[in-house]
């Protein structure tokens, strides 16, 4: 079975991004947040880039 990639309904913070690439990637909800909090501060469009899949991603 294929992991869909899709922002679950539970086991959100703000908009379950960084949840629903940790459920199809196989790895922990809070591993993908303190990877994406630590790479905010290097230079980049980290940010833009969780904005647009949130407007991509579907809901489960």
């Amino acid at each position: 079975m294929t992991r869909r990639l899709a922002r679950p309904r539970n086991d959100r913070w703000i908009a379950g991004v960084c949840s629903g690439l940790a459920r199809r990637f196989g790895l922990s909800a809070g591993v993908v947040r303190l990877i994406f909090v630590i790479s905010c501060l290097l230079p980049g469009p980290q940010f833009i880039i969780y904005l647009v899949l949130w407007a991509l991603l579907p809901n489960e």
